[in-house]
C-alpha cells in the first residue's frame, strides 16, 4: 500500500486515490500545506493498485520531442488574454468541433484551484492563463476514462506530473487521448496561497475604509470586496514579457464595471517572488523527473522565451508559445489548428529556456519560512525579509548600474566625435 514516508516521493497526483477500490485513501494536508495520501489501514485489502498507478514508483520511458516550434493564435483577443501564444485555446476548439471534452484547471468559489471538465468552449475559457497553484485533481482521471471509453475525443491538459499519473492511472494508450503538460517551474503550497489572499484582501479592505475617511458611511467599506478574477500573467498592462499579477473586484460604484484591486510586475508582488524564488514549492518539485524535455504527454507547451533573438520579425510581446511534438497524435492536430507556426530547434529551447533544464533547488530559508509561517506571521513579511537583499550588495549593485551609465553616455559622446573626425579625414 502506499504510505508516504519521504514528501519527496509524492507529487500529489491522486491517481492512488481515484483508483483504490475500496475507497479507503483520502488526501490530508500538511503543515506545509501540500495535500498526501493517507490510506485508512483498517479497510485496505492489499491489492497493491495504488503502488502500481503511482508516476513517480513507475515512472516508465519518457518521450523525445519530434518537432519543435514557436506558435501563436490568430485570434487576438485569445491571444491577450493566454499566458503565451494561445495554444491551448486553439487545441480545445478543435477538440469541442470533434465532439470532445476538455479537462483543465479551474478556480474554485474559494480561487483555489481544481481539475475539471467542459464541453463547450465557453466553459473552457476560465481554463485559460497559468495559475501558479498545485491543482487538485480530484475524480479526473476517472472521469476521463469514462469518456475514453465511451469513444469521444478528450484533452486533458495538467504538470507533467498529473499527466504522468493519469496514464498510470489508465494503464493503456487510449487513441481518442490527447495529453497536454507545459514546462513547469514547481507548484507552490495551496496552504500559503490561502493565507496571502486572505491577507491581502484583508490589507485591501483596511486601504478602503483608511480612504473613505474615519466619518465616511458606506456599508461596502465594511465588507471584504468581492473578488470575479485572479491573473497571474496579465499581459494587458506591461506586455507577455513584463507580465503581472493582478486581482479583478466588483466596482463598488458600477455594477456592470469590475475594477483592479490589485497590480504587481511579477518581481514585486510578494506571493510570485517567494514562489519564483523556490521558497514554498512542493518537495517532489525538488526531485522532478520532468527537467530535460522528459515528458509523457503527447504535447508540452510553455512560453518560446528568447523568441526576440531568434525570430524577432515574429515577436510582438503579445505572447509567443513554444510546443513541443512528441508523438504523431501531437503532430496530427497542429496540422488541423488555425495557428501560425515556425519552425524552431530543440537546442534553441535548451539554451534560451530556463525552465526546460533547471532544477530547482530548495530556498535556504525555506525551513524558516515554514516556522515563521506556522506560528502566523505573514506571508508578505516572511518573503520580505527573506528575500530582501543587503544594504552592501545594493550599493554594489548601485555603483555597477551607474558606471554603465557613464560608459555608455561615453560612447554616445564619442561615437558622434570619431563620425565627424572621420567625415574630416575623408575630405
Amino acid at each position: 500500500m502506499i504510505d508516504i514516508t519521504d514528501k519527496q516521493s509524492c507529487c500529489g497526483c491522486s491517481s492512488c486515490v481515484q483508483k483504490c477500490p475500496r475507497q479507503c485513501i483520502s488526501l490530508h494536508e500538511d503543515t506545509e500545506g501540500f495535500l498526501y495520501p493517507v490510506v485508512d489501514k483498517g479497510d485496505c485489502i492489499d491489492c497493491g493498485l495504488c503502488e502500481k498507478v503511482c508516476p513517480l514508483l513507475h515512472w516508465g520511458e519518457a518521450l523525445v520531442p519530434m518537432e519543435v516550434l514557436a506558435v501563436k493564435n490568430k485570434n487576438q483577443e485569445e491571444r491577450i488574454h493566454s499566458s503565451s501564444g494561445g495554444v491551448f485555446i486553439a487545441l480545445s476548439r478543435q477538440i469541442i468541433m470533434d465532439g470532445g471534452v476538455v479537462f483543465g484547471a479551474v478556480y474554485d468559489e474559494n480561487w483555489e484551484v481544481r481539475i475539471t471538465y467542459f464541453e463547450t468552449l465557453d466553459g473552457v475559457r476560465p481554463m485559460m492563463g497559468s495559475k501558479y497553484l498545485q491543482a487538485r485533481v480530484e475524480t479526473g482521471f476517472a472521469d476521463a476514462e469514462r469518456f475514453l471509453k465511451q469513444g469521444r475525443y478528450v484533452l486533458f491538459s495538467g504538470t507533467p506530473c498529473q499527466i504522468a499519473g493519469l496514464h498510470k492511472y489508465l494503464r493503456k494508450d487510449y487513441p481518442n487521448l490527447l495529453s497536454v503538460d507545459f514546462l513547469c517551474h514547481g507548484v507552490p503550497s495551496p496552504g500559503v496561497w490561502r493565507r496571502y489572499l486572505k491577507e491581502t484582501m484583508s490589507d485591501l479592505q483596511s486601504a478602503r475604509r483608511a480612504a473613505a475617511g474615519k466619518n465616511t458611511v458606506f456599508p461596502s467599506l465594511n465588507v471584504m470586496p468581492t473578488i470575479v478574477g485572479i491573473e497571474f500573467r496579465d499581459k494587458t498592462l506591461h506586455g507577455w514579457k513584463k507580465y503581472s499579477f493582478v486581482v479583478r473586484g466588483k466596482s463598488a460604484f458600477n455594477a456592470d464595471k469590475n475594477s483592479v484591486l490589485l497590480s504587481d510586475i511579477h518581481r514585486e508582488n510578494p506571493f510570485m517572488r517567494g514562489f519564483l524564488s523556490d521558497i514554498y514549492l512542493r518537495p517532489s518539485c525538488y526531485e522532478c523527473k520532468c527537467k530535460n524535455g522528459v515528458s509523457h504527454s503527447d504535447l508540452t507547451i510553455a512560453d518560446f522565451w528568447g523568441i526576440d533573438r531568434l525570430m524577432p520579425d515574429f515577436d510582438d510581446d503579445k505572447g509567443i508559445g513554444l510546443a513541443l511534438v512528441n508523438t504523431v497524435k501531437g503532430k496530427q492536430i497542429f496540422k488541423r489548428l488555425s495557428i501560425d507556426i515556425r519552425l524552431s530547434a530543440l537546442s534553441d529551447v535548451v539554451a534560451l529556456n530556463g525552465g526546460f533544464k533547471e532544477y530547482r533547488q530548495p530556498h535556504p530559508a525555506r525551513l524558516v519560512f515554514f516556522r515563521r509561517f506556522a506560528v502566523g506571521e505573514t506571508v508578505e513579511s516572511i518573503v520580505e525579509d527573506i528575500l530582501r537583499v543587503p544594504l552592501w550588495r545594493r550599493v554594489m549593485r548601485n555603483i555597477k548600474t551607474f558606471c554603465k551609465m557613464i560608459i555608455n553616455r561615453k560612447q554616445l559622446t564619442i561615437i558622434p566625435l570619431f563620425i565627424r573626425r572621420s567625415k574630416k579625414r575623408d575630405k
